[in-house]
């Protein structure tokens, strides 16, 4: 780890503004920073900023940037409104990790593929603009097929943010020029030739909160497929909620985990689904629509009919109302 310049704030106003680096729970950026891909020339510990809370927002929640993913995932109002997002916060990391890890971090975790992390590998244009993609003739097995460019295929890797997305989450700014909102599935950039530009976030921008609205009137569920039961990144993960009438669907919101370059919503797979019966074949359907544009590489094509499977299977566990949480 290189040298470097330490500070803490004690106002979310005081750590605004600062160069560097935030320091939140640290369980990506010191990884990071150990294994020499981040070089921060100063960090700033934001740990005893106001910004824990959890409490009802109108009709929804708003989750404190600094909340930890345990604090959300076992809150009354996450456990009975918001069941997908619980259980993509349990499936994402060891209890360890979850007592630790912020919800502001955990939205901004950088990708865990090994080109990025293991600077012995030179070509990562994340690392280092205009080196290339070695993974794109390397071991891709784990990476994107969604949004994916000849730049990069690196994969998202936060659980979390799948579920935030299919909640409609926006998360809350702070920078030198005052708060502006966004929403989370619009925060993560597409790769395209300038894949080191990873988010919509402004030089000195802090997340102080994320809000969600009220879900719709049905079930959640959130669905992982991975390699082993525990600590594992997803090969292939879907939120769904749901609401069925009369075994007719009248509102569906669904996203992606484990295939996309930022996590992957469609909504018109979404539009499809409303108003038809909640069936494996409308399930289907609405699956290799928001499946459509894949662009696998030999070693993951796998994770097309994969996902497609983990999609009809997610749905149509929100459809019975079942809390399934992991395959």
């Amino acid at each position: 780890m290189r040298p470097f310049a330490y500070r803490r704030a004690e106002a979310v106003e005081a750590a605004v503004g600062q160069a560097g680096k935030f320091l939140a729970g640290g369980t990506t950026l010191i990884d990071l920073m150990k294994l020499d891909v981040e070089r921060p020339a100063q960090v700033t510990d934001i740990t005893r900023l106001p910004l824990r809370e959890i409490a009802p927002d109108g009709e929804g929640v708003r989750i404190g940037a600094l909340a930890t993913m345990t604090e959300v995932a076992e809150h009354d109002l996450i456990r009975s409104r918001y069941p997908a997002l619980r259980q993509a916060l349990l499936a994402g990391a060891s209890q360890q990790i979850r007592n630790m890890a912020s919800m502001g971090g955990n939205v901004m975790q950088r990708t865990r593929c090994p080109y990025f992390r293991d600077t012995a590998f030179k070509q990562c244009n994340k690392r280092e603009p205009g080196s290339g993609c070695g993974a794109l003739q390397g071991n891709s097995r784990k990476q994107a097929l969604l949004g994916t460019s000849d730049a990069c295929i690196a994969l998202h890797p936060s659980d979390a943010s799948v579920a935030l997305v299919a909640y409609d989450a926006r998360l809350t700014l702070h920078g030198p020029e005052g708060e502006r909102e966004v929403a989370l599935a619009d925060f993560n950039l597409l790769p395209g030739e300038t894949p080191w530009l990873e988010h919509d976030l402004k030089d000195g921008e802090l997340i102080v909160a994320l809000t969600l609205p009220a879900p719709i009137a049905g079930n959640g569920v959130y669905l992982k497929v991975r390699d082993r039961e525990s600590y594992e990144f997803a090969l292939s993960s879907c939120a769904a909620t749901l609401q069925v009438e009369g075994g007719t669907v009248k509102a569906a919101r669904f996203a992606l985990g484990g295939v996309g370059t930022r996590p992957w919503r469609v909504p018109e797979a979404e539009a499809l689904l409303v108003g038809q019966p909640a069936t494996e074949e409308t399930f289907t359907r609405a699956a290799r629509l928001i499946l459509a544009g894949a662009r696998p590489t030999a070693e993951n094509a796998f994770k097309v009919p994969l996902t497609e499977r983990v999609v009809v299977r997610a749905l149509s566990a929100a459809a019975r109302g079942q809390q399934e949480g992991r395959a």
